[in-house]
């Protein structure tokens, strides 16, 4: 049996042979060292030493960032207010409605610039990458949901023609990007929903046109053509260039950004009351002559569109939630793609209505869609901020990552 070694830590000195010659060196001796002491480092450096290495923190947003975020958060009492304006006193926007259509293509260029200030397109292409399923769900639903239900609602009430092609214009118009702010507030997937809304409005150069051509041509005639090239103009191209100012000139951009939501609500707003304001002008005075009996608002056309804007957006909200629970997302992600498929970007259909169609009535629906999407849209985001998801399903991953 072979025997057993040990490995131990021992320090083994040999021992000097017995001679009567030899003498043992004397054993050096160490001077005797410091008593030992605490060292104290000041409070300064304590702290210093204990912060874990890296980057410093990023410094707080200044009080007056918050400030602007909460009002351009407050978009709908804008439009609220608006109308209400266009409607005790409809000349108040005279100066904006007589510089149109000029004046409409430019405020809507001014709201894509100010959203693609806000883009990185290498944080685009990111997101892009990483919920791939569920972009591609949103937009597909955007584009599926709501033009379907815009022919539904115009031809089961029996809209006039003007009005149906105005309703299903707005139906095929991408999201908005009031939605992001709806998203915030009602707890949903806010990342997924601005990507959402991107995309959506990039392909609009296309599919806006073309679905309004298929299901808004038998009312009254489409140049899809035209419409395209609208929509390049006016919603395209000053998103890349509002990316491409931030890129080349990244420290005025960031100066201007806290402002940029701000502005772009202001613009979106003055914009839908203008145009509410040109059309309530011309269909009371429509609803005056048909009858000198009854003078009431709320009577004859004007009541009939506003319940299709109402059906129309309500579908899409319904809809979109429930399309987004059968294919299995997060409830996060089920907000999102609900709020993005029922707010439409009312706006682009305003602009594209005064600038490609003879009867003003068209954009009659775009103009009142500002106003309900959005009380419909707050007050959806309120019941669901109330509503906070389950712990399963508070995640901000898509099904694809889940």
């Amino acid at each position: 049996m072979a025997p057993l070694l040990l490995s131990l830590p021992l320090r083994l000195r040999p021992i000097p042979a017995e001679s009567s010659t030899s003498r043992i060196a004397p054993r050096s001796r160490s001077p005797r060292p410091f008593p030992r002491r605490r060292l104290r480092l000041p409070a300064l450096l304590q702290v210093q030493c204990l912060a874990p290495p890296g980057p410093a923190a990023p410094a707080p947003a200044p009080r007056w960032h918050a400030a602007l975020s909460t009002a351009a958060g407050l978009y709908p009492a804008y439009v609220a207010a608006g109308a209400s304006v266009a409607v005790a006193r409809p000349e108040a926007f005279r100066w904006f409605v007589a510089l149109a259509p000029g004046s409409y293509t430019a405020t809507l260029g001014f709201i894509m610039l100010a959203m693609g200030l806000t883009l990185q397109l290498r944080d685009f292409a990111a997101l892009l990458r990483d919920r791939p399923l569920a972009i591609l769900f949103g937009c597909a639903a955007q584009y599926t949901i709501m033009p379907a239900f815009g022919a539904i609602v115009s031809h089961a009430l029996g809209l006039p023609p003007s009005l149906s092609a105005g309703l299903i214009l707005l139906a095929c118009c991408p999201g908005g990007t009031a939605s992001n702010v709806v998203t915030l507030v009602a707890q949903g997937d806010v990342p997924l929903s601005i990507v959402m809304t991107v995309c959506s409005t990039l392909a609009a150069a296309f599919l806006t046109p073309l679905l309004t051509k298929i299901l808004a041509g038998a009312y009254i005639p489409v140049d899809a053509v035209k419409l395209s090239l609208s929509t390049l103009q006016v919603v395209v191209a000053p998103i890349l260039l509002g990316s491409s100012i931030q890129t080349a000139f990244p420290s005025v951009v960031q100066f201007v950004t806290p402002f940029a939501p701000l502005m772009a609500v202001l613009a979106s707003s003055l914009l839908a009351s203008s145009v509410f304001s040109e059309n309530f002008v011309r269909l009371r005075s429509t609803i005056a002559d048909a009858s000198s009996v009854n003078r009431n608002f709320f009577s004859g056309d004007i009541g009939i569109v506003m319940l299709s804007v109402f059906l129309l957006h309500f579908a899409g909200f319904v809809v979109g939630y429930t399309a987004a629970a059968i294919g299995g997302f997060k409830e996060k992600q089920r907000r999102a793609i609900s709020i993005e498929v029922g707010m439409q970007n009312s706006s682009l259909g305003v602009v594209l209505a005064t600038a490609h169609f003879s009867s003003s009535l068209v954009a009659l629906p775009p103009a009142l869609s500002a106003v309900i999407m959005n009380m419909m849209g707050s007050t959806l985001g309120l019941i669901w901020q109330s509503i906070s998801p389950s712990v399963s399903e508070n995640e901000t991953t898509d099904i694809t990552n889940a």
